[in-house]
């Protein structure tokens, strides 16, 4: 059963989105759990949802208005970030605030209502070969970003008071690490929707930091850790024909609780 998995093309693009989104999603939730970002993350996707219901009345797709509002979002979350006295509140206004505004837009285009279950909790089933390509672009142009601020995001991360003694100004790595979040947020949003986009952020990552504290291999292994949690749960989804998001929080729940159980001293 399991070997006419990819007998189906459907599947086979399911397979593809996923393991795009987790690879991303890993490697920007890897310095999101360093930063303690969770919650920014968290608001993004549920921002997006906004931007996602909002472009239905103007005539764009919901991924397009999703990654621009988040983008938007992720600008102004990102100037507040370093100020950690202050940014969560500022970041859960803005949330409610965004949240409002999706139920108004539905309010008003009823039709566009149907699409919302797909923006909430995803529909990696439908992922469609335009959607792939758009998704790959997303995600190498993202990672080539992410690599090239690699060294002063990580030293900011660790040692930001240092790191801006060194001339690294930390608020400008805080929006540029935040805007490749907004687009990590958004291509994971395919897979798992807005509302547990949370899932690919932050499991994967926060289970790789309790099983080795070393930066390449933590990178690594939240990355690995993603794809394997997204195949693993399409294929138990093709098995018993439950939700895919059910089958990858699960498996993500699942993961992290075993890494406390078996975390490295």
């Amino acid at each position: 059963m399991i070997i006419s998995l990819f007998e189906y093309d459907f599947l086979r693009n399911a397979l593809v989105a996923g393991t795009l989104a987790a690879i991303l999603a890993g490697a920007v939730g890897y310095f999101m759990i360093i930063r303690r970002l969770a919650f920014a993350g968290h608001a993004l996707g549920h921002i997006g949802f906004a931007g996602a219901t909002g472009a239905g009345l103007i005539g764009l797709s919901p991924l397009t208005g999703q990654l621009l509002l988040t983008m938007g979002a992720a600008i102004g979350i990102g100037a507040l970030a370093h100020r950690t006295s202050k940014s969560d509140i500022a970041i859960g206004i803005i949330l409610a605030f965004a949240l409002g505004l999706g139920v108004l837009f539905l309010h008003f285009y009823m039709n566009y209502a149907a699409q919302a279950m797909s923006i909430l909790f995803g529909n990696l089933l439908g992922v469609s070969s335009h959607l792939i390509k758009l998704m790959l672009f997303c995600c190498v142009a993202s990672l080539l970003a992410l690599s090239v601020m690699s060294r002063p995001l990580l030293f900011s991360s660790l040692e930001p008071e240092l790191a801006e003694a060194k001339g690294v100004s930390l608020p400008l790595i805080s929006i540029l690490f935040m805007i490749v979040t907004a687009v990590a947020v958004t291509i994971a949003s395919q897979v798992v929707g807005v509302l547990l986009v949370f899932t690919l952020l932050v499991g994967p990552a926060a289970a790789a930091l309790n099983w080795t504290q070393r930066s390449a291999s933590g990178l690594f292994l939240t990355m690995l850790l993603g794809v394997l949690l997204v195949w693993i749960g399409i294929i138990l989804s093709f098995v018993t024909d439950w939700p895919i998001p059910f089958w990858i929080s699960t498996l993500t729940a699942g993961t992290y609780f075993l890494s406390l159980m078996t975390k490295v001293l």
